[in-house]
């Protein structure tokens, strides 16, 4: 069963809130009463591609802030319960209660046949209205994401919260944050960066003078713990190159390599502290929310796989890192409530899961892009698509992952063979698990039974919006990687509809609660509705896709 926090305060203070006729009733006596007061500060952590399978492989080594949250209310079976397991779906959950077929936040990237650019992609925290953005030059905006965050209800109900978002992605930062924030901070590839006309607090001044000249300079090899020297084996992924033993050695200047560090984690998580003390975030009778977005451990994914000697001190040195935050917090003697989830999870590189229990694990080859399968169709149906052709482009685009969208320059004739063609291409293929066109897709209900029975199409539809998505969603078979070749970029990745991306923990801790730990399944929309009802805000059920957790036995009102 699910348990609640509860917090015991003495008699005098109790006093206040007790119901007047119960204060005037001298013959009546109170033996016990119970006061739920909410938290003055919300510190609400996403680690990027922290997996429920990571969580519980390393568990017990954690001795600094994961272990403290491990002995809280634990939830090893959250769920993005979504097809689209990317970092900026994932991050629109987790402080709207809503999935991404109501937050509109489909993929990080999506093609929008509307717009002047030439490859059509909309990145998903941009406003590419804005004149000379490009899809790799953009402008960091709130623009995409439909609902409220927690903050933003925090603020409308009260002016006085305020709501600060600290993360390595700026995607992250703006979707935990959302609009009206108070400090909103990421990184930009060489220092934490805002939107423009923001003045910087000295917090943001001294982490950029830290973090900028820890980003260039040269970085020494990580002595290796001795857990992780069983996980320290190297795996060939081609051309002479090996990932599994590495330990953060890095040339002088390689600031796109300090991302993939824990050194990263820790520029992040200390800013986050350091804005707290600044602004004395919790230390008023307002409840505040503090918003963090610890990304490396994704960009280390991505780099070395989810195994290995480089996630083993990844994750045992952010466990370090959050253990001096919560420090941090503790001497401030704020209340706080933390949770912690992740983004998404992943899936580690194919060349390694070869060797151990997944023989069947690939990547994607050429013929699977959509690039490719179109030509092939286009050539066919001998359709012009070259830039001065009748159709103006590609025959069929991509995100990246999952949804394909058709030229709109087709005829309702050409659409429907072109369609049906593609589709029985990719079906035909024997690394593609399903596919299901937009309006198998729409046909399909909200799903009402636990996130882990859910079939694919419930999936796919759970992250789906008509004015975004394709027209129609290729899933990959399990364990299919989608990057061709390991040596021109990264690795690793994730956003497949299967359980590995899926399955993310949930934490929360509270000083004074009583620990436990919750094996059913639970999605990561349930996080905001369970925040909002420790502080009192209430939100209407129309408005979101998930539920309050209760988080004592049932024992208190929380959830009603």
């Amino acid at each position: 069963m699910l348990q609640k926090i509860r917090l015991l305060v003495s008699l005098p203070l109790l006093a206040l809130a007790v119901p007047l006729a119960a204060q005037d009733a001298p013959n009546e006596r109170v033996s016990s009463v119970e006061v739920r007061r909410p938290p003055t500060l919300i510190v609400a952590i996403a680690v990027d591609q922290f997996s429920a399978d990571l969580f519980a492989e390393y568990r017990r080594e954690f001795t600094g802030g994961l272990a403290r949250l491990s002995e809280g209310a634990v939830f090893p079976s959250g769920y993005q319960s979504h097809a689209a397991t990317e970092t900026c779906p994932g991050h629109s959950t987790i402080l709207t209660g809503g999935r991404p077929s109501r937050t509109g936040i489909v993929a990080n990237d999506w093609i929008d046949l509307s717009v002047a650019r030439e490859d059509k992609t909309v990145y998903c925290a941009e406003d590419e209205t804005l004149p000379g953005s490009s899809s790799s030059k953009y402008t960091v905006s709130d623009l995409h994401l439909k609902v409220p965050t927690l903050g933003e209800r925090m603020k409308a109900a009260n002016p006085a919260a305020r709501v600060v978002s600290v993360a390595g992605k700026d995607r992250a930062a703006v979707m935990m944050g959302g609009r009206k924030v108070d400090e909103l901070w990421w990184w930009d590839g060489k220092q934490f960066a805002s939107y423009a006309g923001r003045a910087i607090p000295t917090a943001v001044l001294r982490a950029n003078k830290a973090s900028g000249a820890a980003a260039g300079q040269a970085a020494v090899a990580t002595n290796l713990p001795a857990f992780c020297r069983s996980r320290s084996q190297a795996i060939a992924i081609g051309n002479g190159k090996t990932v599994g033993t590495g330990r953060f050695e890095r040339a002088a200047g390689d600031a796109r390599g300090f991302r993939a560090t824990p050194a990263f984690d820790d520029a992040v998580i200390t800013l986050a502290g350091d804005l707290a003390t600044e602004m004395k975030l919790g230390q008023s009778a307002t409840t505040d929310l503090l918003a963090i977005g610890a990304s490396a451990t994704d960009y280390v994914g991505h780099s070395f796989g989810t195994s290995g000697s480089e996630m083993c001190i990844q994750l045992l040195s952010l466990d370090k890192q959050l253990g001096v935050l919560f420090a941090r917090l503790d001497k401030t003697g704020v209340d706080y409530v933390v949770v912690l989830t992740a983004d998404h999870g992943g899936h580690d590189l194919p060349e390694r899961h070869q060797q151990h229990a997944f023989p069947d694990a690939a990547r994607v080859t050429a013929s699977l892009s959509a690039e490719t399968t179109g030509a092939a169709i286009a050539k066919a149906m001998r359709l012009d698509i070259s830039p001065t052709g009748r159709l103006k482009g590609p025959l069929l685009y991509s995100g990246g992952i999952g949804d394909v969208w058709l030229n709109r320059n087709l005829t309702k004739a050409q659409n429907a063979k072109v369609q049906r063609k593609a589709i029985d291409a990719y079906r035909a293929n024997p690394l593609v698990a399903a596919v299901l066109t937009r309006a198998e897709i729409l046909a399909t209900g909200t799903p009402s039974a636990p996130p882990e029975s859910w079939s694919v199409a419930e999936r796919v539809r759970a992250s789906f919006d008509p004015a975004r998505s394709g027209d129609f969603y290729v899933a990959l078979k399990p364990r299919v990687t989608p990057i061709p070749d390991p040596t021109k970029g990264y690795v690793a990745t994730h956003g497949s509809p299967w359980d590995y991306d899926r399955r993310v923990p949930m934490l929360f801790w509270r000083k004074g609660m009583a620990g436990f730990e919750q094996p059913l399944s639970v999605e990561t929309v349930d996080i905001m509705p369970t925040l909002a009802a420790l502080i009192g805000l209430p939100v209407a059920s129309t408005e979101i896709d998930g539920r309050c957790l209760d988080l004592d036995a049932g024992q208190s009102d929380t959830c009603k």
